[in-house]
């Protein structure tokens, strides 16, 4: 038997807090907001909060710019507010997990000030500075994540400093070992302060090659993604084993990688818990499976056995070492019903049913994004003004320079957008889905009036409840923990079925992602939970209707 693991039994729900729940109707979404509902996450069921970035910030990519690792943003509150919500938190036996940001800063942060005021000041080496190629051209041809070079030419020193990200977000230097004193300083001062665990943002791209080279460009763009040079790089495992060592060792903590890039091999290496470095990852590959050659906006259709496969593939990478983490959305991506389910007004509520049980009866920990409970939707904002991110202004921007119409630039935002999952979370059918009292920073998707908390919660047959009963199970059967994996029904085109099995109890699980009837062959078993009031079972014979999700518990 495997060691067990609290962070293995939990179910996480990540909070986005500029849309969670605003409690002085300026707008924004705050602390004191999130601590009014706590008990609304306690009823549901949840282990620990993630919660991203409250840190003091510019906002230029929602607080994923950090001005001050130890201050909180004044739109969130303050330290002491911080401080309430951990207490309140604890005092309800649930636990906090903080963001941690440390592939960059903000270029506001005061050791980029210094840096960029002189090429002798001592911070520097904070951050990655190169000189111009001899033509004046930038250091190398990395294009930024979010759109353009990822190098920007500083007046100043006459040099270029590295952003993989927005120009506000220039990249540490990992490679200098004060900025990694300074890191695990600060981590160690937030789990003092109470925090029990970090998500780590993008923190497989800490290591570059210390050459920075040019990426491979055989279609001679302009610029083009180096992933290949900083994602998993040389040192990356060294500096996340200094790290256990030097904040996380000793410590009963929860620790997730979030690692665009990572392979399952690579995953394992960093979760394997021989090698003390992470407890899980997040990995992109089954989010990324609706996306082209051309990237995230280059549309490709949603393919169930693609999924599949996927999946599959990691669930049986990681059983014997490593831990999977489990989601199908989050603040950067698209919501789960409007992706992988069917967001009409038929299917919504079941298709988010049966999404949430495929994820659920998996093995790993299981991550809820807020609203995904409520089975909340993409939306359709038809000015690229009502679109508030970073990631989808810039590309809408750079898109309409090369001649790329508006209606087809809106049709891959509604797909694609992160704004999908950060519209305010809709808490009742009154204005601005009683989010805030005054003008919400993001326009509340217009369905709230039918898809909200109030309302779900007065209902026993919501999606809320459904998650209330998933919890419930997970906290109650180790086999849904704990079990072995197997894919059942592997070539069948629409129903994605598998087994877990432990200690003599056997799961089957059923999920049709399909709008037609399908007949398949059923394991026995009583029902353990299903998305439809009854079961159409003929001895060996199950007939899944549209988005049928039912699981069987057999005991021996």
């Amino acid at each position: 038997m495997e060691q067990k693991r609290w962070w293995k039994e939990s179910v996480v729900y990540q909070v986005y807090p500029r849309s969670f729940n605003d409690s002085n109707g300026d707008g924004i979404g705050d602390i004191p907001g999130i601590i009014e509902k706590l008990d609304y996450l306690k009823e549901l069921g949840i282990d620990v909060i993630w919660l991203s970035p409250v840190y003091d910030s510019p906002n230029d990519d929602n607080g994923y710019d950090i001005r001050n690792y130890r201050e909180i943003m004044d739109e969130f509150g303050t330290m002491e507010d911080w401080k309430k919500m951990t207490e309140e938190i604890h005092r309800r036996g649930m636990k906090l997990v903080m963001d941690l940001v440390v592939n960059h800063s903000s270029d506001e942060h005061p050791w980029f000030v210094e840096s960029r005021s002189s090429r002798e000041n001592p911070y520097r080496d904070y951050y990655i500075w190169r000189p111009a190629r001899a033509d004046g051209s930038a250091p190398n041809n990395w294009a930024s994540a979010f759109s353009g070079p990822a190098w920007e030419f500083d007046e100043k020193t006459g040099e270029y400093y590295l952003h993989i990200f927005s120009k506000k977000q220039p990249d540490l230097n990992w490679e200098n070992e004060q900025v990694r004193n300074e890191v695990y300083d600060m981590m160690t001062w937030w789990l003092d302060q109470g925090v029990d665990g970090f998500r780590m943002d993008v923190i497989n791209f800490i290591s570059k090659e210390p050459e920075l080279p040019d990426a491979a460009n055989p279609d001679n763009m302009p610029v083009v993604f180096g992933g290949e040079h900083f994602m998993n790089g040389p040192r990356i495992h060294e500096f996340m084993h200094e790290m256990h060592e030097r904040v996380l060792k000793g410590r009963d903590v929860m620790t997730v990688g979030e690692m665009p890039g990572v392979d399952e091999k690579e995953a394992i290496r960093y979760t394997s818990p021989d090698r003390q470095e992470l407890d899980m990852v997040f990995q992109f590959e089954h989010v990324d499976l609706d996306s082209g050659p051309g990237g995230k906006w280059d549309l490709r259709p949603f393919s169930m056995p693609a999924l599949r496969d996927n999946l599959v593939k990691w669930q049986k990478a990681l059983e014997k070492e490593g831990w999977n983490s489990l989601y199908l959305n989050n603040h950067d991506q698209p919501r789960m019903v409007s992706r992988f389910g069917n967001d009409s007004g038929r299917h919504r509520v079941r298709s988010a049913k049966m999404l949430a049980v495929l994820l659920h009866m998996m093995r790993g920990t299981p991550y809820v994004y807020q609203g995904e409970e409520l089975g909340m939707t993409n939306v359709r904002f038809h000015s690229i003004e009502s679109y508030q991110d970073i990631e989808t202004r810039n590309m809408y921007a750079e898109m309409r320079n090369e001649g790329v119409p508006h209606e087809q630039l809106m049709e891959q935002i509604y797909v694609k957008g992160r704004d999908n999952a950060r519209t305010p979370m809709q808490w009742n059918a009154e204005k601005h889905a009683g989010f805030t009292d005054g003008e919400p920073w993001l326009a509340v998707n217009p369905n709230f009036e039918e898809i909200n908390a109030q309302s779900a919660v007065a209902d026993p047959n919501s999606v809320y409840h459904f998650y209330r009963r998933l919890i419930h199970l997970r906290h109650t059967h180790d086999v849904i923990v704990y079990g072995s994996f197997d894919v059942l029904l592997e070539d069948h085109p629409d129903v994605f079925a598998y087994e877990r099995v432990l200690d003599g109890e056997r799961l089957t699980v059923y999920c049709s992602f399909s709008d037609q009837e399908a007949a398949v062959p059923a394991e026995a078993g009583e029902v353990l939970i299903r998305n439809y009031s009854d079961t159409l079972r003929d001895g060996n014979q199950l007939t899944l209707r549209p988005y049928e999700a039912v699981v069987f518990l057999e005991q021996n």
